[in-house]
């Protein structure tokens, strides 16, 4: 046995890498492609480049509070209310609760909190279909 191996390094490793790596990051890259070409849109046309600071910092918001769950959860200490993360996530910090989820393995497995995370990002998702496919007449038509 190498002196300089460590009996167990190999699990460790395992356990803090995320699994199936490509694959997620190419979803990541796929549900970001719409939102991000809709904010570039509405930037280069004169709109307000406030939208396209929105997603990026309630991303970083979104995952520090996973981060701080995880830790919490792990101590025993105060958790961090799912409605908390939810809002982060619905108000544009889904992508980084996402990578979150993969790289603290917090929140993948209870499937009720997942229906809701999935529930925010299908909304994203057709906010934008609407806004950049559609000329935002879908939902003008229906909702307002």
């Amino acid at each position: 046995m190498n002196p300089r191996v460590q009996p167990n390094a190999g699990k460790r490793a395992e356990k803090t890498s995320v699994r199936w790596l490509k694959f997620k990051l190419s979803v990541l890259v796929l549900l970001c492609a719409l939102p991000a070409y809709g904010v570039l849109s509405i930037g280069l046309h004169g709109g307000s480049w406030l939208a396209a600071a929105i997603y990026p910092v309630m991303s970083v918001i979104a995952f520090a509070l996973y981060g701080h769950d995880k830790k919490r959860a792990r101590t025993q200490g105060q958790r961090t209310p799912e409605k908390l993360l939810h809002a982060a996530e619905l108000l544009g910090g889904w992508p980084g609760a996402l990578v979150a989820q993969q790289v603290f393995r917090h929140k993948t497995r209870k499937v009720s909190y997942q229906g809701v995370f999935w529930l925010v990002v299908l909304l994203h998702e057709l906010f934008w279909i609407d806004r950049v496919l559609l000329g935002g007449n879908f939902f003008a038509r229906h909702f307002f």
